[in-house]
């Protein structure tokens, strides 16, 4: 019989659940992938199915196991589990783990006029310096509030104290262990409104404030830690150890390698969420981020600044679909290659607003500098190029902020697949940018810190060893191109009609 250990990890997304085993050299050997639904209402609310999600997530472990099975191996050896999920998205049950309400998503906006509320009260900078987050739709609270204000089932279970609130880590975890568990850590706790980053508890002065004395809140560990024991809903005999839970951001700074002061890591796809590790003291942001833990371990709480922008990859959907400059996005970089440069114009991509470190949400999208002699290939460009110029935008604004010059960036998601993006972006750096060569991060991500705790992992120092095929886009010109061009883009992304 083989001594070899294994992790499940599972990520728990918006769109879908993935899970996936790692061996002991970090290589995924099997996966199981399910579609998650997600309910999107006209008045801008989105909410999906606590239920849902749980019997999702059983799926996707159910096709992992059957994968895992096919290729030989055997469940028994599976030593740990981690998870990692999607950040600010919640549920409220009672004491009997009946949900209250369908689980509230993060890109809901049903409580846009709660915030205008607090924002009113004065709460704005007090909730910056105790949370490091900003009053925005985006973080828990402000939904959860809603829910008191408008849900007489949610109102009545806070008053009486019979009101369990919990991120789907907490979600999840509660119902694999049969209600025995009811525990979150550090990375999903600090996107809630509700927990000082300067104490590292729940901050029961916020709480009052928001008028939601009485909610239950679960206690707080570090990402890698003793989150109880589950068989699944029997898909295994005997019961196998939860040993991390941390947001799936977080999850992809760890699963990328972001272990010290200056790494940071950025997923590109629709939009863009870039993550930096600041060290062991949090920053309050001056320069529009927000701040974090990025990733714990017994002893140790890394804390991170994070700049969301709205649209990268959702851009060039723009270009294919509206204009028709192309038909397929792996044209684009050829496209782009073949101008010198970007002919003068410029795509200000603020087709929802600008995100950070602008944070101009009536900003609409505009494009500038277009002669007689511009191209479709030059439009192309300065489309790819925005890229790059917001990413340089949100990089400048966090080395400002911690008094850090970037070490390297970690790239992940699918415009890591567009060359003339990652070059341009290297070269405008004048950094290392690295891609790792498995699309699942987040998996890793938890299943590092699972095999850490667990002892699948010899230390930390060793997690460096796993997982060395990159692709590495180092500088390659003295990028007086990008320089010139991001001065460009200065000019135009701060120019007010």
């Amino acid at each position: 019989m083989s001594t070899q250990k294994f992790i499940l990890a599972i990520d728990q997304g918006t769109s879908s659940t993935k899970s996936l085993i790692f061996d002991e050299a970090g290589n995924a050997i099997a996966k199981g992938i399910e579609e998650l639904h997600t309910n999107y209402f006209d008045n801008g609310f989105v909410e999906q199915d606590a239920e849902g999600i749980f019997q999702d997530v059983l799926a996707s472990i159910k096709k992992c196991l059957l994968n895992f099975a096919d290729n030989g191996f055997d469940k028994n050896n599976i030593v740990s589990i981690g998870i990692s999920n999607q950040r600010e998205t919640f549920v409220v049950w009672d004491k009997n783990g009946k949900p209250l309400h369908n689980a509230v998503v993060w890109q809901c906006k049903r409580s846009v006029n709660i915030c205008e509320e607090l924002k009113q009260k004065n709460l704005s900078a007090t909730i910056n310096q105790k949370t490091g987050l900003v009053i925005d739709p985006y973080f828990s609270a402000t939904k959860l509030i809603w829910l008191f204000k408008n849900n007489v089932a949610v109102r009545e279970a806070i008053q009486n104290g019979n009101a369990f609130f919990g991120t789907i880590d907490t979600w999840l975890l509660y119902k694999l262990t049969n209600g025995k568990k009811y525990l979150t850590d550090y990375t999903n706790a600090s996107r809630t409104l509700f927990f000082n980053l300067q104490t590292l508890q729940w901050d029961e002065a916020l709480i009052s404030e928001f008028g939601l004395t009485g909610i239950q809140l679960p206690q707080i560990k570090f990402s890698a830690d003793e989150f109880g024991a589950t068989n699944c809903n029997g898909l295994f005999e005997k019961p196998v150890t939860i040993a991390a839970m941390i947001g799936d951001s977080h999850a992809a700074a760890f699963g990328e390698g972001c272990f010290e002061q200056g790494t940071a890591k950025a997923t590109m796809g629709t939009g863009c969420s870039i993550l930096m590790n600041i060290g062991d003291k949090p920053v309050q942001s001056k320069n529009g981020m927000v701040t974090t833990i990025c990733w714990s371990i017994k002893g140790r709480i890394d804390y991170a600044l994070e700049g969301v922008i709205v649209s990268c990859g959702a851009t060039m959907e723009w270009l294919k679909n509206e204009l028709n400059l192309f038909a397929n996005s792996n044209e684009t970089a050829a496209m782009a290659n073949a101008v010198a440069d970007n002919g003068g114009v410029y795509l200000i991509p603020a087709f929802s607003g600008l995100g950070s470190p602008h944070w101009d949400m009536e900003r609409k999208a505009s494009l500038t500098g277009i002669s007689f002699s511009t191209t479709k290939n030059h439009l192309v460009r300065a489309a790819l190029e925005s890229i790059p110029y917001q990413i340089k935008d949100v990089i400048v604004a966090m080395e400002r902020d911690a008094a850090l010059t970037l070490k390297a960036l970690m790239a992940d998601g699918g415009i890591t697949n567009n060359e003339f993006v990652m070059q341009f972006l290297s070269n405008l750096l004048q950094k290392n940018v690295t891609t790792i060569a498995t699309p699942y991060v987040s998996a890793l991500g938890a299943a590092y810190l699972a095999g850490l705790q667990s002892g699948v992992y010899a230390s930390f120092e060793s997690l460096k060893t796993l997982n060395t095929e990159k692709k590495y886009h180092s500088p390659i010109n003295e990028n007086n191109i990008e320089n010139n061009g991001y001065e460009g883009w200065q000019k135009t992304i701060n120019y007010k009609n």
